[in-house]
């Protein structure tokens, strides 16, 4: 670069990561306008790796929302725990919610085998769900065996959403 051209980056509109060349008028050319030669600059290894991550997990959303689901309810019961653990309290009566959902199926739509055993396993995996969420509301998400218990019920509930939208 020669002492006649500087880089400026202070005073001038760039995005990030931009660096603006500034090279003045030549002689000569009273009326010309100075060149401008916008040069990115090169992303460091943890932003490819950060934007290949994210890329990836872009990509396949739709087949990690369980996951998705699973960290905001960790970190809702964590800040339920912090600002209100009788929320605790709240949450304890709504456990029951889904085994009401399995009689009243039961008694309006009888099923049997396959169909049965879906709705068993909703229901269980729904209840223990709902009643972590209270457990955790009450003592924090990572007392005792809570959080073996979420992690257990992340993994069966990824497991089941990868099968089922597989087979259909």
């Amino acid at each position: 670069m020669s002492s006649r051209t500087r880089i400026r980056t202070r005073g001038v509109k760039t995005t990030a990561g931009v660096h603006t060349v500034h090279i003045p008028r030549q002689r000569g050319r009273r009326g010309a306008q100075p060149f401008v030669i916008v040069v990115p600059e090169r992303p460091t290894l943890t932003r490819e790796a950060l934007g290949f991550l994210g890329r990836a997990l872009w990509k396949r959303r739709r087949s990690l929302a369980p996951t998705g689901i699973a960290l905001l309810a960790f970190a809702g019961t964590a800040l339920a725990h912090a600002l209100a653990w009788w929320a605790a309290l709240v949450l304890a009566p709504v456990a029951v919610g889904p085994v009401l959902w399995l009689g009243v199926m039961q008694r309006r739509h009888p099923a049997r085998s396959t169909a049965l055993a879906w709705r068993i396993g909703l229901t269980v995996g729904a209840t223990v769900a709902l009643v972590w969420a209270a457990l955790a509301a009450g003592f924090g998400p990572l007392a005792g065996p809570l959080e073996l218990l979420w992690l257990l019920t992340w993994l069966t509930a990824q497991t089941a959403w990868l099968i089922v939208r597989r087979t259909h």
